[in-house]
């Protein structure tokens, strides 16, 4: 089929489903449903974590919540949000101009947007090792050479176990930048749309979505030990994001009739989708996966672990990844 003709069907398909306050009624029921339900996939990992915090199974536990979190991560950026950003991309109103059609323009941004995560990640790690690697030597000098072995090895124990936290802030706050990008183009597109055939399986779709999503930032949260102010504006922020971008679509379509496929506002939500995927493959595969899987002692000392690990790992791939059948 020509593109001028499939974009002739697209359009006759899409108008028999264009009904504004059809759709502007589900999109209010929607901002409740959503917000509600991604406040609890992002609250029931931290809560669990507090209530079991100190017991036996505890730290195994966090484990578990942190493999099926880069599970649901890694599926949102591959099957989610990626797809998306290329459809955005080849969409026939965007694929016929310069110079969309001469370039896979999704795959340069995605790959910029990992490099950029590995670029904070770089920098960040130096920055903390600079500000807290010089502490041993200066003290050593007082100590005998049996003590001072002994200093060292406590102080560098100590020193590994406050990087590693350092390390689980920073990779839950990029993290959850990535998602919030995400989640503000899931809302603004939802609010722009005016198809209510595309809205209605989209509501409930995105509330499971919310909550697998908010399992895995939720399962980082909890492991990087924040205050709980911290965590409340982090769990927060997550939960009002896609609203604010249902309501700021909605905004933006009342005012101006800037409707969702309008070239300009798919390139944009390609671009962003494209950037967002680099960041959540990055943060899952690197931060996640490749630092459980190959550096985590507590998986090294138990094989029976790291099986289990690697089954949740897949049980959260396949959970995110069925959602895929409705948004």
């Amino acid at each position: 089929m020509a593109p001028a003709t499939s974009c002739v069907v697209d359009a006759a398909r899409a108008a028999s489903c264009r009904d504004s306050n059809a759709a502007a009624h589900l999109k209010l029921i929607s901002l409740f449903i959503i917000f509600f339900t991604s406040i609890i996939g992002i609250s029931s990992p931290v809560i669990l974590a507090r209530y079991f915090h100190g017991k036996p199974l505890y730290e195994k536990a966090i484990l578990l919540i942190k493999c099926f979190a880069a599970g649901v991560i890694l599926s949102t950026s591959l099957v989610h949000v990626l797809p998306d950003a290329y459809d955005s991309l080849a969409d026939c109103h965007v694929a016929s101009m310069h110079p969309w059609k001469d370039f896979p323009f999704a795959g340069l941004v995605t790959l910029i947007g990992a490099l950029l995560a590995l670029f904070v990640d770089i920098t960040a790690s130096a920055h903390v090792e600079h500000s807290h690697g010089g502490g041993i030597e200066k003290e050593s000098v007082k100590y005998s050479q049996v003590e001072m072995q002994e200093e060292m090895a406590v102080k560098e124990g100590g020193e590994e176990e406050h990087l590693m936290k350092v390390k689980q802030k920073l990779v839950s706050q990029v993290l959850e930048i990535g998602i919030i990008f995400h989640s503000v183009i899931i809302g603004v597109t939802m609010g722009m749309s005016q198809n209510q055939c595309t809205i209605r399986p989209l509501v409930a779709a995105l509330a499971f979505h919310q909550i697998f999503e908010g399992m895995g930032l939720g399962g980082c949260i909890a492991q990087a030990g924040f205050s709980f102010s911290t965590v409340a504006y982090m769990v927060f922020m997550f939960s009002v994001t896609t609203p604010m971008g249902i309501m700021l679509g909605m905004i933006i379509f009342s005012l101006s009739g800037y409707d969702d496929s309008n070239p300009k506002a798919l390139i944009m939500e390609g671009l962003l989708g494209s950037l967002s995927s680099g960041i959540l493959i990055y943060m899952g595969l690197v931060d996640l996966i490749a630092v459980d899987f190959f550096h985590n002692k507590l998986m090294s000392s138990a094989s029976w672990l790291k099986k289990l690990s690697f089954l949740v790992l897949c049980l959260g791939s396949t959970a995110m990844s069925i959602l895929a059948l409705w948004a």
